[in-house]
């Protein structure tokens, strides 16, 4: 095996490291559409590591490490930076007090929980078939497509003209990165029917969503796959 194959599912990971980055530079610019470009770049590049890595039979703990680091910044820093652009018309205040610090910090909250999430999955090996608590990737689409929905057609208003909904909704991200809810992954440990009626479930619910909705969602698409994942966790438990 020679060099390149060796370390191709590293570079789709630096890749993705590389995406993430530009996309939180676009961001705090405030070009939020190339920021949805490197998302969904980062998020490619996330699955074809992995992928590229267990074809090739080149896993390796560099690859683990680099794979988390990598996450960690576009999937754990960028959703924070997104709610802290959510939060900074609002300044210093936070239910009629007047805060010493810019109450857009508290998005940061996410990229601290984001990270104690990986740190988790790294040293748990029951995560193997099931996602225990939101996975980083998903947590950032809802995060950013919310975002992005309301950047776009002014969609969940609601929500971003409210500080106190929106630190709410930081505060709940942040408990689902870390809870104990097990979650769907597209993993199969078998390939019968009757076990992966949970991903069908999930993936012809996404489809149709998508179609009427569009861009808007995006989001709903996750929170679809946190409801349907709850309905389903007997099911998760036993595979």
């Amino acid at each position: 095996m020679n060099f390149v194959q060796k370390n191709l599912a590293n570079a789709f990971t630096l890749g993705n490291l590389l995406s993430g980055s530009i996309g939180i530079i676009h961001l705090i610019k405030g070009n939020y559409e190339v920021t949805a470009v490197c998302i969904i770049i980062s998020l490619i590049l996330d699955f074809l590591d992995g992928f590229v890595a267990r074809a090739m039979k080149t896993d390796s703990n560099l690859g683990a490490q680099l794979d988390s680091l990598a996450d960690m910044l576009t999937f754990g820093l960028l959703p924070g930076i997104t709610m802290y652009k959510a939060l900074e018309p609002f300044g210093y205040q936070f239910l009629n007090f007047t805060l010493p610090f810019e109450i857009s910090y508290f998005g940061l909250f996410i990229a601290l929980f984001s990270c104690l999430r990986l740190a988790i999955f790294n040293l748990d090996d029951e995560q193997t078939y099931y996602f225990k608590g939101l996975n980083t990737p998903s947590n950032t689409i809802l995060i950013f497509g919310l975002y992005f929905a309301f950047m776009e057609t002014s969609a969940f208003q609601f929500l971003f003209s409210n500080e106190n909904l929106l630190v709410l909704s930081i505060v709940i991200s942040s408990w689902l990165l870390i809870s104990p809810i097990k979650m769907i992954a597209f993993k199969f440990k078998s390939m019968k029917l009757q076990d992966n009626i949970p991903k069908i479930v999930l993936l012809v619910g996404a489809i149709i969503i998508f179609l009427i909705f569009k861009k808007m969602g995006i989001p709903l698409i996750i929170i679809y796959y946190m409801f349907i994942s709850i309905i389903f966790q007997k099911q998760l438990k036993n595979n």
